[in-house]
């Protein structure tokens, strides 16, 4: 009878041991593992099919735009070279995931090392908030040119633009920057698999055994409080810009005006919404499949890439005139 408690003792040492020992392993993990779509793996070269073709036509598109606005001089302006921001913006977030996400779907290259991972991680949530500063300033280019149309070449000159451009390229470097701090200090003790397709921000911090309050309560500033603030100065310039377009005399006016702001408009409204409920649906969506959050991220971040382009071709009458120039003019 003596000997139980001494072996129950040694049981549970043994068991003190190499629960410390798994929980060691992980504590700074050399590389994690990205599953791609849990759920729907045996359908991932189907899947592989739209993603590839959305990340084609965000690479032509913003290209196309980029080329189009270097090559026409009547297109050098604040308008133009703050859609050749987003362009680029649109061009790095794309390549931020899809790249590594076709390379799970087509060879099952699942690995991805920590340093990577962070530095994907970093890039991605960078660019979106530097993708709402820049619908931000393109809002600010709407009001002036509709509200004060006669100072807009002296107030939106080519060093101002270029300052906004750095001061939203600065802003989203520097927000983001706590997320690899705090991302790097925790200990990762339960496992190095990722249920996703990328380094996205909730989906590594999830992954570690501490407590992971300042992380998310962080995350949500940057989402409320900066992209809040600027989709608040967006509807202020939107306000007064509607108010100026009603004073117009005629509706043909009215009309004309308020077309120059349609296609900004529909990449806001397709850039927030999908923001908001991806950002929502993953900390709060605990009844929604996995699957479906690890698709409405991906869509989330190829969707607007690829409508920034054909949305601003299709309905800026400048841009779609020089298309069609250089189509013409190559054809002949």
């Amino acid at each position: 009878m003596q000997e139980t408690p001494f072996c129950l003792r040694v049981g549970h040492l043994l068991l003190y041991f190499m629960s410390d020992s798994n929980t060691t392993n992980f504590t700074n993990p050399s590389t994690f593992i990205l599953l791609g779509i849990p759920g729907l793996e045996r359908a991932h070269v189907w899947i592989s099919i739209p993603f590839c073709t959305m990340y084609a036509i965000a690479i032509l598109g913003n290209f196309t735009i980029l080329l189009v606005v270097k090559r026409e001089p009547s297109l050098h302006g604040p308008m133009y070279y703050f859609l050749c921001m987003l362009a680029v913006t649109d061009l790095v977030l794309s390549t931020s995931i899809l790249p590594k996400t076709l390379s799970i779907f087509w060879f099952n290259s699942r690995e991805i090392d920590f340093s990577a991972c962070l530095t994907q991680m970093y890039f991605i949530h960078c660019f979106l908030v530097v993708e709402s500063g820049i619908f931000m300033a393109m809002a600010l280019d709407r009001y002036v040119a509709i509200c004060d149309p006669l100072r807009h070449s002296t107030t939106l000159t080519n060093p101002v633009v270029a300052k906004i451009g750095l001061a939203v390229m600065l802003r989203g470097g520097m927000l983001i920057l706590p997320y690899l701090f705090l991302a790097r200090q925790w200990p990762y003790c339960r496992t190095n698999i990722i249920p996703h397709t990328h380094c996205e921000h909730m989906a590594v911090v999830k992954l570690a055994c501490a407590d992971t309050h300042v992380s998310n309560y962080y995350g949500l500033f940057v989402l409320f409080c900066v992209k809040g603030l600027d989709v608040i100065f967006i509807v202020v310039s939107y306000i007064q810009i509607l108010r100026s377009i009603f004073s117009l005399p005629t509706k043909d006016a009215r009309l004309k005006t308020f077309g120059t702001c349609g296609s900004h408009l529909c990449a806001i409204f397709t850039f927030y919404i999908s923001s908001l409920f991806s950002s929502l649906t993953h900390r709060y969506g605990y009844n929604v499949p996995l699957h479906f959050h690890v698709l409405m991220a991906n869509v989330y971040l190829l969707v607007p890439p690829m409508l920034n382009p054909i949305i601003y071709g299709v309905r800026t009458k400048q841009i779609r005139d020089r298309l069609l120039h250089v189509v013409t003019h190559k054809g002949t």
